[in-house]
């Protein structure tokens, strides 16, 4: 295959290629093979079989792009990574690009790559697939706002969570097992806005007995089924600002496995017993049941009760158990300061503000409830099933979050062990009021939680035993973890189910940020010249992030003096580029 590439480089431009008579001999200096671009370097996988990684800069591409067959001319650097530059495109790949017009050329919306076209005729901003040397199909604009999110799924290979969800639904499996537990007072605590409802409490507060009920989403899914390998194939549902994709079929999600009020529903059910006294779960059943919840509680509501500190009231009383047993876990696990920001978009897509979304103690009282289902789900596996992992940070961050911390003015040191060392560190924070902050470095050092079929143990949360029991309706994990306990089988495959799901956890949470990012870029382009507050967060890369009412845009400093981390400065936003989602500013 390689010698039809030398006979055209040769027929074509002899400098590259020398010919015997016999044989085709490229340059010593120069490769043939196919390219994959990745965030740092780009994978060259030569037609010989060998690859070799390479460092080519955007410009030196020469419009060539993934799975195309390149002639890079390779400049090895014995101090340093070895690099490159397209010499010459052979053959484009067969894959689709997603590209964007600018300037009557046509660049990659991912990485803003110039791609080599034949022809371009469509208009400034058009949104377009590339295949095979033209474009193919126009998907929108960079003028609307409703593009953003056509742009994100197709990046990360989920357009097809817009189409319609025509599995059919059966039939519930029955259980003769099934226990009747609809006198019980069980209800719901969740967002204002939520739409799938996956638990619900109830606590027998004369036995000291926590009863967490799961939505049975097993009992609708049959194992290998059409709709069970749709599930496993989407593995999460995807939460943009202004729409849910879901996981599985709304008639699923928000009807039959949605715990809603007043109607009866199949659960799975862990019954506690608690010991409050030692802050453990003395013993467990876990069982299939029938549920019906009597109210839909909002995190409002129950702050505003526990806010009154009736030490009558029910949701008081598990309150000031659940918040012992928090006490307790945190010997060994970790309380970050963790400020969600949610987008809120109008009718037009556009975004108007932000919602700060801080934990309160009615947030604390349900996931001490589940974090509990959790760890009983993984104590009944043995070594293997499938469970939420998350190891202990590397010695080189945990040195390079010393450093970090300490041109803060911290003079924090390392301790004996990891957890004492960050601990340690939270706690000088803390006396100089820079809490958030340092929480923001302490989680950047940690190693990404992932689901293993090996048992493992949960390092941020400080458990030996934790799995995913309380989310089928938006989690893959959680509905194989039923299927085994129900079963206590495991899958042949359940590495493999591990790996995946890990995966698509990953690039959901990059799809979620893409949007959000393109959110914020398309705000700051309807506001040019207008000053924000900000603070430096990046200072590789000269980043500072908004804390006004448009809070979280990353923006880029042209003119960065060595500011230091976490300094607040006064930006003017000059520029903002909606399709790469960089937004660039001056400090004033």
């Amino acid at each position: 295959m390689t010698e039809q590439y030398l006979k055209y480089l040769y027929d074509n431009n002899n400098k590259y290629v020398k010919f015997d008579g016999t044989n085709y001999k490229l340059n010593s200096r120069y490769k043939i093979g196919k390219i994959q671009i990745n965030k740092d370097l780009t994978v060259l996988e030569q037609l010989n079989g060998s690859v070799q990684k390479i460092y080519i800069q955007n410009h030196d591409l020469n419009g060539a792009y993934n799975d195309d067959i390149v002639l890079v001319q390779v400049m090895f650097n014995p101090k340093g990574k070895t690099k490159g530059k397209v010499a010459e495109v052979l053959q484009r790949g067969l894959s689709e690009i997603l590209c964007v017009v600018k300037d009557k050329d046509l660049y990659t919306v991912k990485e803003n790559i110039l791609i080599d076209c034949e022809y371009v005729n469509n208009k400034e901003g058009d949104i377009v697939i590339f295949q095979n040397s033209k474009i193919i199909k126009k998907l929108g604009t960079a003028q609307d706002p409703a593009v953003d999110e056509i742009i994100s799924l197709y990046l990360y290979n989920e357009l097809s969570r817009l189409e319609p969800y025509t599995t059919t639904i059966g039939e519930a499996t029955s259980s003769k097992e099934r226990v009747d537990l609809t006198s019980l007072d069980f209800c719901t605590i969740d967002p204002v806005g939520a739409k799938d409802f996956d638990d619900a409490v109830y606590f027998d507060q004369i036995n000291s007995r926590l009863y967490v009920a799961i939505a049975d989403v097993s009992a609708y899914i049959k194992k290998d089924s059409k709709l069970d390998k749709e599930a496993q194939k989407r593995a999460f549902s995807i939460y943009l600002p202004h729409k849910v994709l879901p996981m599985l079929p709304f008639e699923l999600s928000n009807n039959l496995c949605s715990l809603v009020p007043n109607e009866n529903r199949l659960a799975y059910v862990f019954k506690m017993d608690l010991d409050i006294k030692n802050q453990k779960v003395s013993s467990s059943e876990l069982f299939e049941a029938v549920i019906n919840s009597k109210r839909r509680y909002s995190y409002e509501e129950i702050d505003t009760i526990l806010e009154q500190n009736d030490k009558e009231n029910y949701f008081t009383k598990l309150f000031n158990i659940t918040t012992k047993f928090r006490k307790s876990r945190l010997k060994n696990g970790y309380d970050f300061r963790n400020e969600e920001l949610r987008q809120n978009l109008d009718e037009n897509y556009e975004l108007t503000h932000i919602n700060k979304e801080d934990s309160t103690p009615s947030h604390s009282l349900i996931e001490e409830c589940m974090l509990l289902a959790n760890q009983e789900a993984a104590k009944r596996l043995k070594t293997l099933g499938i469970f939420r992992v998350h190891d202990e940070p590397t010695q080189a961050k945990i040195s390079k979050l010393i450093d970090d911390v300490n041109m803060l003015g911290l003079n924090a040191k390392l301790k004996s062990d990891v957890h004492s060392t960050i601990v340690s560190i939270q706690q000088k924070a803390k006396n100089v009021g820079l809490e958030q902050e340092i929480d923001e470095l302490i989680i950047q050092s940690q190693q990404q939680a992932s689901y293993s079929h090996l048992k493992k143990e949960h390092f941020g949360l400080g458990f030996k035993d934790y799995s995913h029991f309380t989310s089928p309706i938006r989690r893959y994990a959680d509905l194989v973890l039923h299927r085994i306990l129900k079963t206590d089988q495991i899958p042949k495959n359940i590495e493999e189910v591990c790996t995946h799901i890990s995966e698509k956890e990953r690039e959901i949470a990059a799809l979620v940020w893409d949007f959000e990012d393109r959110k914020y870029a398309r705000w700051a382009n309807k506001h040019i010249g207008i000053t924000v507050n900000a603070k430096i967060v990046d200072l590789q890369n000269h980043l500072a992030e908004t804390i006004d009412d448009i809070k979280g845009a990353r923006i880029s400093i042209k003119n960065y003096g060595g500011e230091k981390l976490f300094t607040q400065v006064r930006l003017k936003i000059t520029h903002s580029d909606i399709v790469s989602k960089r937004i660039s500013a001056i400090i004033i």
